[in-house]
């Protein structure tokens, strides 16, 4: 009986595998068995840190805000709890932006938080 070689879709699999694994170091781009691990690990990794940099960004706008509203002699909790009062609907990526690209507007936002909130 001949032996068989597996073929087209086998061939087709590994080299998908192997393409996304194209610039990894050593054998972890020509080994198959190697890429696969580190493959799908990667792939792991980036489902991951797609919910991850949500965090992170959140957490870059709240410090911005914070700082920016520590300058014009507010707290960041005094400040969002000020524009809730106030019914300020800017959202934490806005505030950041203004408080890097205009500081006179957001001493402004700052002032309408604290006449109407508190």
């Amino acid at each position: 009986m001949p032996r068989a070689k597996r073929g087209f879709k086998a061939r087709r699999r590994r080299n998908r595998i192997l393409k996304h694994a194209s610039g990894y170091h050593s054998a972890r781009s020509r080994l198959y068995a190697y890429a696969k691990e580190v493959v799908m690990k990667a792939w792991v990794y980036a489902y991951a840190h797609r919910k991850r940099k949500k965090r992170d960004f959140r957490r870059l706008w709240i410090a911005r805000i914070n700082a920016a509203a520590r300058a014009n002699g507010a707290s960041y909790s005094r400040l969002m709890h000020g524009l809730k009062v106030a019914n300020v609907q800017l959202d934490r990526k806005v505030l950041s932006d203004i408080a890097l690209v205009d500081p006179a507007g957001f001493a402004s936002v700052v002032k309408a938080s604290q006449v109407r909130g508190g």
